[in-house]
């Protein structure tokens, strides 16, 4: 059974910091491109980060580019994403997805996870 697992949610304040956590398993991960999506309420799910299965591209929105890092550790099956300088738009809930390959819209995504929350407090 594929899982994808967040974790690393919560509430902090604008111009914090948080951290989420991808662990994956059911299947070899290490060929896949991984990456971020998030949803805010009332808005359509959309993308916000990706990183190609060696971990040598990464791809970003525009919205988060320069603030946010994504990156994997294919030894631990786990990818992650890094969140600097938090604004209370970033308030959404983010899923952790792989990818078909590109590009990286939700139609490329065959597993996401079950999303966790992030709440940016002005």
């Amino acid at each position: 059974q594929v899982q994808l697992v967040e974790s690393g949610g919560g509430l902090v304040q604008a111009g914090g910091s948080l951290r989420l956590s991808c662990i994956a398993s059911g299947r070899d991960f290490s060929r896949y491109d991984m990456g971020w999506f998030r949803q805010a309420p009332g808005k359509e799910r959309e993308f916000v980060a990706a990183v190609t299965w060696s971990g040598g591209k990464t791809d970003y929105s525009a919205s988060v580019k320069g603030r946010f890092a994504i990156d994997r550790d294919i030894t631990k099956n786990t990818v992650y994403l890094q969140m600097n300088s938090l604004k209370p738009e970033d308030t959404a809930v983010y899923y952790c997805t792989s990818f078909r390959g590109p590009p990286y819209n939700p139609t490329s995504v065959d597993y996401w996870g079950q999303g966790t929350q992030v709440t940016v407090s002005s």
